[in-house]
């Protein structure tokens, strides 16, 4: 296991689900000056509050990551929560926001977002890349553990979707879509991989018994290693018709693969994708999953090749971790330029 290069200093743990700690203002006020800038990674919990009243009078910036903790689609999903939000938002992340020297979304449609979730809204915003390193290269083998631990996957055309089973994710629109075009191929089979974390699975069997594909559909439960980079491998296609999703580290690495993805447009990279054509989009409906999945089987198989060489292009150049590490090294090297005196 590799090592951290840098220094890490334990100040907590922190309390309750706010995770307040008394020991962050004094030690960021003692050792502000070491540092050149300071990355605050999401909100709603006190280190974001914490660096802001720490930092606001200091000459040491500070830039935040929401991580799409702004999306709107929290706000009309949990109204109470979004209503305890704003008793806090006007006192304390408003401030965290408009006093950062920058904020940091992943993708346009996440900085769009930001904006719908409450009216009182003022800061920097700034795009970067973000994504995740290259697989493994050993294809092959991860291709052939997956194959032989799923050997109902071998010989088939598989559709897969790899994230959480849960209800944001769309996994009941997904399996009943299948279930309308499943017909089309006799060799067509979903792949649903991913961890059960609220207990959903067992309602998604019942649907798929209802309506008729529960042998055309393969629950892997949580993958990693081989076998995670190997359902990737053996995928035709990857899907994700989420209702939800910031960014979708699954999506960069279906990608990396060489994987096409069909995936919603509430997946806020959609754009992205959409643009290099390494893959299709559509509401984040029954019918517009059906519309994804009867557009892709509509292709011809010379096309699939095209997208699947686009795929790993839109990788390389949009969701690679070096390239997204370049861009947030550009942003802080610009904030820190910034905020050195003048001369005069």
């Amino acid at each position: 296991m590799e090592t951290f290069p840098g220094a890490v200093v334990g100040l907590g743990p922190g309390k309750g689900t706010y995770q307040y700690t008394s020991r962050l203002i004094p030690w960021l006020r003692q050792n502000a000056s070491q540092f050149d800038a300071v990355v605050v990674r999401g909100i709603w919990q006190y280190h974001s509050l914490g660096v802001w009243r720490a930092l606001r009078h200091s000459p040491t910036p500070y830039v935040v990551f929401t991580h799409g903790m702004l999306d709107p689609w929290f706000k009309m999903q949990y109204p109470l929560k979004h209503l305890k939000k704003w008793l806090y938002w006007p006192w304390a992340e408003y401030r965290v926001l408009r006093d950062a020297d920058a904020v940091l979304f992943t993708s346009e449609e996440e900085c769009s977002l930001a904006r719908e979730s409450f009216w009182l809204y003022r800061c920097n915003e700034r795009v970067v890349n973000y994504g995740t390193s290259a697989p493994p290269k050993d294809s092959a083998c991860q291709k052939a553990a997956f194959l032989a631990t799923f050997p109902e996957t071998q010989g088939k055309r598989l559709i897969l979707f790899l994230s959480r089973i849960h209800p944001k994710k769309g996994c009941d629109q997904l399996i009943e879509a299948f279930s309308s075009v499943a017909a089309r191929d006799n060799k067509l089979h979903l792949v649903l991989a991913g961890p059960d974390n609220t207990q959903w699975r067992s309602g998604l069997v019942t649907l798929a018994q209802k309506v008729g594909i529960q042998d055309r559909i393969t629950w892997t439960g949580m993958l990693s290693g081989d076998l995670k980079w190997g359902a990737y491998r053996a995928a035709e296609v990857f899907v994700l018709p989420s209702h939800q999703e910031n960014f979708g580290i699954v999506v960069a690495e279906a990608l990396a693969c060489g994987v096409p993805v069909l995936i919603s447009n509430k997946v806020n990279i959609w754009r992205e994708v959409l643009a290099d054509n390494a893959g299709m989009v559509a509401d984040d409906t029954l019918r517009g999953t059906e519309q994804l999945l009867n557009d892709w089987l509509d292709l011809p198989s010379d096309a699939h090749e095209a997208y699947r060489k686009q795929a790993t292009l839109t990788f390389r150049s949009r969701f690679n971790m070096r390239s997204a590490a370049e861009g947030l090294v550009d942003v802080l090297a610009e904030v820190v330029k910034n905020n050195q005196p003048h001369a005069g």
